[in-house]
This record gives C-alpha cells, sequence and structure tokens, in this order.
C-alpha cells in the first residue's frame, strides 16, 4: 500500500547484530504508544483524498441537491471532529489490527496483549464509544465498559519491518457484509452482473454513504475472501496487478470496478437521500478458488472511513498521515442556511403529525424541541413491559423518538457525539407501538422494511432520516441540553431526552404511504 507516512518516533528501535543476524528490536511499549495514536488519530481525522471525493460531490452539477447537503455536511463534520474533541461518527467501532511481523523483529513481549492495551488507552483517554458487549448466558449480555475485545490478526512475513492496518469498523457499516458461497456457474458476465445489482441495491444507505464499495469473487476459503475484502476496503490491496498471472496470486478487476460504480449509481440510493452517488469508488479482487466453491463477498466501507496504515522499521515508527486541517474545504460548505419549514416538537403530537403531513417524502424539515433517544435494547424492554400489562410510556407518546447511542460527552458539550443509527432494527417494533398510539415519528437512518411504509400509513404516522455519519455536527450544532431519563444501566443505550435546534430531517415515509427511495 502505497501512502505518506509521518515519524512518530525513533526511540525504543534500533537494529542489533544477533547470532550473526541483523534483528530489528522494538521496546514493548512502542507497541502500545503506536496503537493508541493510530486509533486517536483515525477517529478524529480523514485522509486527504477522502476528503476532496465529498468536495467534488458538492462541486458536481449533476449531484441531487440532497446528496450536495449531505456531503457539505461530512466536510463540516470532518471540520468540527479536526479540534479532537467529537468524534467523526457516534459509533467509535470495534477495534481492529491487521499486522505482518517480520522474521527479524524481536519485540520481548506479547504483541496482542501490548496493541490492546494501546487500544484500550486511546478508548480511556478520549470521548469514544464503548460498544462491545459480552455474553453471560447465550441470551444475557453486558456492556464491557472498555470497548474491550478487540481484534487482533498478526501474521509473519519477510524482513525486518513491522507492519500494520489499523481500523474502526461500525457496526452499520459491518452488518452490510454479505458473503455467498456460489459455484462456477455464476462465472459469468450475466449471472456475476445479476448478482451485484442484487447484493448492491440491498445495501440501501442505512450504513451512511457515499461508500468505498468492496467485491471480492473467489478465495481458497470463506474466511480469506472475508479477510481480504476487509483489507480491500482499507486500500491495502489497491497496488495489486489489475491481470491474473494464472499462478493464484490475486489481482484488481479494473473493468469491473467500473462496473460495479455503474450499478451503485443505478440504484438511485445517492449519497443517503436519493441520487447518483452511492459509492465514491470500487474495489474489484478475483481471487483463485477451489474448483466445486466461489465465494464471493460484497461489503463498504462507511463515510467514517476509519483506516490507517503503519509501519516500524530500523528509522522509526511511522503512521500514514491523515488530513488534520479539512478546513481548506470550508469552501465547498453549502452556504446562506437552509430553506426548510421548522417543526415544533414540543406541540401535543396530534399537531406535529398535521404540520408533517402538509409534506411530501422527500422534502426536508428543521426540528426544534423535545426528542427521545431509544435504540435496541430501550425498544426491547418497553415492548416487554407492555407484554407484561404495563402502559407504553408517556414519553414515548407524546415525542418523536430518535434512534441513536452517543459517544461520552466531552467537556462542555451536551452530548457526545450523536447521529443516527440503523433504523432497520427496530423495524419490528412499529406497528406494534404505533398501533397504541407509540412511536409516531421515528428519527434514524437508511431504509426500512415495507411493513413499515404500511405502518405509517396505516397509522398515520411518519419516518424522518438524518444524515448518517455527521454525529460530530450533530452534537456541536443541533442538540442543546441532554438527560438520561430512562434505564441508565443501558448505557449509552439509556433512553434520553435531548432538546435540538434547527436539526435538518428528511422525510422518508409519511402518512400517505410515500417513499423517498
Amino acid at each position: 500500500m502505497k501512502c505518506e507516512y509521518r515519524k512518530i518516533t525513533d526511540k525504543g528501535v534500533k537494529l542489533e547484530n544477533i547470532g550473526g543476524r541483523e534483528f530489528l528490536t522494538i521496546e514493548p511499549k512502542v507497541l502500545t504508544d503506536l496503537a493508541e495514536t493510530a486509533f486517536h488519530d483515525l477517529e478524529f481525522y480523514l485522509r486527504a483524498e477522502h476528503l476532496d471525493e465529498w468536495g467534488k460531490i458538492v462541486d458536481d452539477k449533476n449531484a441531487s441537491d440532497n446528496e450536495r447537503f449531505v456531503c457539505s455536511s461530512l466536510i463540516k463534520n470532518a471540520i468540527i471532529a479536526s479540534e479532537g474533541k467529537l468524534p467523526l461518527c457516534q459509533d467509535t467501532g470495534t477495534a481492529t489490527i491487521f499486522a505482518w511481523r517480520g522474521e527479524r523483529v524481536l519485540t520481548g513481549g506479547d504483541d496482542e496483549k501490548l496493541l490492546t492495551d494501546g487500544i484500550a488507552a486511546a478508548w480511556k483517554n478520549n470521548c469514544l464509544r464503548y460498544s462491545q458487549n459480552a455474553p453471560i448466558t447465550m441470551f444475557e449480555e453486558k456492556n464491557t465498559g472498555n470497548n474491550m475485545p478487540p481484534q487482533i490478526d498478526i501474521s509473519f512475513a519477510k524482513g525486518d519491518e513491522y507492519r500494520f492496518m489499523f481500523m474502526a469498523k461500525g457496526g452499520g457499516s459491518a452488518n452490510k457484509t454479505v458473503m455467498v458461497q456460489a459455484s462456477k456457474a455464476i462465472l459469468n458476465e450475466k449471472s456475476l452482473e445479476e448478482f451485484l445489482r442484487e447484493k448492491i441495491k440491498g445495501l440501501g444507505v442505512a450504513a451512511c454513504p457515499p461508500y468505498t464499495l468492496v467485491v471480492v469473487v473467489g478465495g481458497t476459503s470463506p474466511e480469506l475472501n472475508l479477510k481480504t475484502m476487509k483489507l480491500a476496503s482499507t486500500g491495502w490491496y489497491d497496488e495489486l496487478p489489475t491481470k491474473g498471472d494464472g499462478l493464484g496470486n490475486p489481482f484488481r478487476d479494473l473493468e469491473w470496478e467500473k462496473r460495479v460504480m455503474k450499478i451503485a449509481e443505478e440504484t438511485g440510493w445517492g449519497a443517503q437521500f436519493g441520487g447518483h452517488h452511492m459509492a465514491l469508488n470500487a474495489r474489484v479482487i478475483r481471487m483463485a478458488r477451489h474448483g466445486g466453491s466461489c465465494p464471493i463477498s460484497v461489503g463498504v466501507s462507511c463515510s467514517a472511513h476509519r483506516n490507517l496504515a503503519a509501519v516500524i522499521n530500523k528509522d522509526g515508527v511511522f503512521l500514514e498521515v491523515t488530513d488534520k486541517n479539512p478546513s481548506r474545504l470550508l469552501n465547498k460548505c453549502l452556504e446562506g442556511g437552509v430553506k426548510a419549514d421548522r417543526i415544533d416538537l414540543d406541540k401535543p403530537m396530534s399537531e406535529i403529525l398535521a404540520q408533517l403531513g402538509e409534506h411530501m417524502a422527500g422534502d426536508m424539515v428543521l426540528l426544534n424541541g423535545t426528542l427521545i433517544v431509544a435504540r435496541d435494547m430501550a425498544h426491547a424492554r418497553i415492548h416487554d413491559m407492555v407484554e407484561s400489562g404495563q402502559p407504553v410510556p408517556e414519553y414515548f407518546k407524546n415525542h418523536p423518538v430518535y434512534y441513536a447511542g452517543p459517544a461520552r460527552t466531552p467537556a462542555g458539550y451536551a452530548i457526545g457525539s450523536f447521529g443516527p443509527t440503523t433504523a432497520q432494527r427496530m423495524d419490528g417494533y412499529m406497528d406494534y407501538f404505533m398501533s397504541r398510539g407509540a412511536s409516531m415519528v421515528t428519527l434514524a437512518k437508511g431504509n426500512r422494511a415495507d411493513a413499515v411504509i404500511k405502518a405509517c400509513k396505516t397509522y398515520g404516522g411518519f419516518y424522518l432520516g438524518t444524515i448518517g455519519g455527521a454525529a460530530a455536527l450533530i452534537a456541536a450544532e443541533n442538540i442543546k441540553k441532554s438527560e438520561v431519563i430512562d434505564f441508565p444501566e443501558f448505557g449509552m443505550e439509556a433512553v434520553h431526552r435531548i432538546e435540538v435546534k434547527d436539526m435538518p430531517a428528511f422525510i422518508i415515509y409519511d402518512n400517505k404511504g410515500r417513499s423517498l427511495y
């Protein structure tokens, strides 16, 4: 992988002659410090080329107004995150490290533990979110309270260098990974294109596009296929050859990358609220396979593209350069304010529904007033309470419900980074609560099941979408107050009452059964 590096340090790293051979020796603390620095940087800063792609969409005359607004907001989000307090995304992810340790590299310690210590420090010392749940029984879980455990995969390689790819993978994008065990029958133009059209259309927008879209065809095992897909989403395999050598080495298929981009454009999903720019770029990798199987994976890296490469060699410790001055793109941010109807969320629900009913699916509105924040665990608990004979909480009836879970709150802020979570996970509750006069207006990200459209039409409700991937922006500019009002033991999944000002939202499904998509 070609990239620009910055030197972190040259202390604790040196070449030593041991038994007539030169070895790179690394003091244990070097690994811990590198992991902490890497995960700090990737939570708050992006690669320059990633930011530039958003700027191109803002300038694209063929982009929809909604796409331009989304990408302008993502740039603003990056500017706020670069201050180092509010991370780019509220879902600060599962910490993942892929590493390749040269056979002439000595660390004198347990590398996995040393790297884990650095990850733990990054989550402890920054306002990130603890998202990992540990099983107690098959069905009972508890949040680990430190975002542990991580995923660490260390392989051996030739030479005297230690190379790394650090990743933070959120649930929204991870959940969109598709892997199918196909066969030789799919390896023709028509079948493969039909397969990819179905799977790419099925990705929807819940994982916060515009995406880096990856397809891997082949692999000597499903595990290798998926590992390749995950690394390809970071750019790790960008330097692969572009033609097969007949010896089993993987290659990038540039023609199919163009076709995948065309398929993504034709979905109409766009950068979340309709348009052409579902993907910023695509990677299609072809691998060797067993004659009896053909694994194919499709996956994405979301707009919070959090990956950083690093290397330790005889000259020191180096980490990939990120853009710490996204304000250079401030001229790409749409100015002049947003012209949209303001919705007073502190009015009775009947009046909120009436005001929203004056609009169509696809319209943008600005939300002002009280939102109730509840997601997976809260919905499950409230459902069980009602099933046991208890009434639906009044807050679920009187206010719109925002599906979200914040990162930890920095000093001086009302809340930590607080973007929307994937709406689809709450789809099964919609008819149940709406039929009881609750959850009549919901706010989240992504497309939902047809049953939600039906419930909105049947009970006169609405589903609104706000920008996925703009968590720092929402926390800094739109949320004015926050308090926990129920289930504090759920941590970031506790029920909050928040006060918002001019929070942008698009009507995705309206009360007449109409859909933006």
